[in-house]
């Protein structure tokens, strides 16, 4: 019979206690070197995601400078293969204004490090802050009413 092999509380606790606080201070090499050489990230403002360290560093260096002062704390975990669904808040200071967080990330492991890591939240508060109002395009008019409405 095949065996579970995802992290437990503990485990997860004992991980997010490591890899978080790398989330801060503006440092992409740390946070990096908790990833895989072919490991898969993805956010919402990362869709469709990025793979390899490499790509990661990049992409890493650009975030963590954009949002040297936030802090991630660990809000709690359920098991899964190979890792653990984290359960997560993040205290973003931006423009004058701290925004407050939550959200998850599937996180899973190989060897000790992450080999794929994706991440969900709401980032419309944060997205208005940074660029103002997003105005909603047009209505086309080409399309059945149904087709619009599943746009907004």
């Amino acid at each position: 019979m095949a065996t579970f092999e995802g992290f437990d509380a503990k485990d997860a606790r004992e991980f997010n206690e490591l890899w978080l606080p790398a989330w801060s201070g503006n440092r992409p090499e740390q946070l990096v070197s908790f990833y895989t050489e072919d490991a898969f990230y993805a956010d919402p403002g990362n869709w469709p995601g990025v793979r390899g360290r490499r790509a990661l560093l990049a992409y890493f260096t650009t975030l963590l400078a954009r949002f040297p002062d936030w802090k991630w704390t660990h809000r709690g975990s359920q098991p899964m293969k190979d890792g653990f669904l984290n359960g997560w808040h993040a205290t973003i200071p931006l423009h004058g204004r701290v925004f407050e967080v939550d959200g998850v990330a599937s996180v899973q492991l190989r060897g000790g490090q992450i080999y794929r890591n994706v991440v969900y939240f709401d980032r419309s508060e944060i997205f208005a802050a940074l660029e103002g109002p997003v105005s909603e395009p047009a209505p086309r008019q080409d399309l059945p009413r149904h087709a619009v409405l599943a746009r907004r």
